[in-house]
This record gives C-alpha cells, sequence and structure tokens, in this order.
C-alpha cells in the first residue's frame, strides 16, 4: 500500500544537526528537478525579500519565511515526518507509534511538496515554505512543472499495489495516476454523516486517524475494494463508488458523526 499526503504549511523549526543531503533523497529520478527548484527559490529569496514574500503569497507575518528559504542549502534538516505539522500530521501521530507502526509508515508514506517533489517520512529535510501553488519566475507553476518528472518516476514507485490518495487538489495536480495504476487507486472524502458535508478541519484530522489505524493495525490491502474492508473492521462506516470504467480511480466516503 502507497499512502499519498499532503504536506503542511506549518512547519516544524530545522534541526540543528548536518545539512541537506540532496542525494540522499528517496525518489533519486526526481533529483534534476529538485535541483532546479531549490536553487531557484533559495536564489528568489536571498536576492529580494519582497518580491519572494509576493512569488510566495506570504503576508507580512510570515516575513521570516523568506528568509528562512534563502538558508535552505546551510540549515540543519530533519526526518520530514517531524517537519510537517498541523492538523493531519497530528492525529497521524508519527512519533507515538509503535516500532512496527513507524517502519510500515517509512515504507509506505509519501508526503507531496512544492519543493521537492514528494518524500518519504525518513528523508532528512530543513524546514522551508514552497506550495505547490506558487509560480516561480524562471520555472513557472509548480503543480504543472512536477508533472513530467512525476509522470517518469510515480509509475514504478506506486509498483503493483493498492494507492491511497489523501492529496489535497493542488498537490493531486503534480500527478494524476493513469491507467491500469489509477484502477488500483481509491480517494476519500470524509463527510460529516448527519450533513453529508465536507469540513475541512475535520477532513484532514481524520485522514490521518485513518492512516493511523491502517499502520497500527499492520493492515495491508491490496486493492480498494480490500480498503473498504480494512476500514470497516476498523469501525469506520465507509461507502464507495466503483468506477463506471476501467482506468479510474475508486471514490470513498467515509462518514463520522462527531466533528473533532
Amino acid at each position: 500500500m502507497l499512502v499519498l499526503l499532503p504536506p503542511s504549511e506549518g512547519k516544524a523549526a530545522s534541526g540543528r544537526g548536518a545539512p541537506l543531503e540532496p542525494e540522499s533523497l528517496s525518489l533519486p529520478g526526481l533529483a534534476g528537478a529538485r535541483a532546479a527548484v531549490l536553487a531557484e527559490l533559495v536564489e528568489l529569496c536571498a536576492a529580494d525579500e519582497e518580491k519572494a514574500r509576493e512569488v510566495l503569497g506570504l503576508s507580512e507575518g510570515l516575513r521570516g519565511e523568506v528568509a528562512k528559504n534563502a538558508a535552505l542549502l546551510t540549515a540543519g534538516a530533519r526526518p520530514a515526518g517531524e517537519v510537517y505539522t498541523g492538523v493531519l500530521y497530528d492525529a497521524l501521530g508519527l512519533a507515538t507509534l509503535d516500532a512496527a507502526a513507524r517502519e510500515r509508515a517509512r515504507g509506505s508514506l509519501l508526503v507531496f511538496s512544492g519543493l521537492w517533489g514528494a518524500v518519504r517520512v525518513d528523508d532528512r529535510i530543513p524546514s522551508y515554505r514552497c506550495s505547490m501553488g506558487v509560480k516561480l519566475p524562471g520555472l513557472g507553476a509548480l503543480g504543472a512543472y512536477w508533472r513530467g518528472p512525476m509522470a517518469e518516476v510515480m509509475p514504478g514507485v506506486a509498483g503493483d499495489g493498492l494507492v491511497l490518495d489523501l492529496r489535497s487538489a493542488a498537490y493531486a495536480a503534480a500527478w494524476r495516476p493513469k491507467g491500469e495504476v489509477a484502477g488500483r487507486t481509491a480517494t476519500v472524502r470524509v463527510l460529516h454523516a448527519p450533513t453529508r458535508k465536507v469540513v475541512s478541519h475535520f477532513n484532514k484530522a481524520t485522514k490521518g486517524r485513518i492512516v493511523r489505524a491502517l499502520l497500527e493495525a499492520g493492515a495491508a490491502p491490496g486493492t480498494p475494494a480490500e480498503l473498504v474492508e480494512a476500514l470497516r473492521d476498523l469501525g469506520y462506516t465507509v461507502e464507495c463508488e466503483a468506477p463506471e470504467r476501467p482506468g479510474r480511480a475508486w471514490s470513498l466516503d467515509v462518514l463520522v458523526d462527531e466533528v473533532h
């Protein structure tokens, strides 16, 4: 099972240890694209703070993020699973998983990123600010920029098992499963059962809990249909819609009564 996650806008501070080692990151096929984004982002933020703030869509209160980006090459790095914070990652609680579940997380979770393309949770990265919606002056819109490199590497990363896609729309734009891979991909919406409405905060927290529950249970569904059964076994109420035609992803709705 491969689980695709969005990053978080807020991130923990960089560590005090060794700086980024780009060659150590997973998905080495993305190395060239990563180097190009990193170089332009660092140059932009080091040269013109106001322009960088405009490009990155940062408010006055987030001005310090520009200096953080300018220092990416020397800042301390730490595992991505520690850098990404926020509602989904708080609910997932990687640090509190037992050893077996943490090992499953290292092998199955893939976090999409405007800067890195995608990283595993144990890849060491510095804290940064660069969403997939950013349009860099030289490389253009990052969602479009990453499509080519991602199309080259992701089918191999996806392997022959289930792909559980929990990304937000901006990050899903960087790679959309096609053909046979799409047929074993499942997307998930979380609905407040009484109202049948999606609530953003609630949606992220529940997705984090779902991933945690699957990791703790050692569940290994190989198909979307098996994922539905695994989630029901874990106590979730799930409605699913199989695609009308081959080569399309399954859509799952998880219904939860309490919003928290």
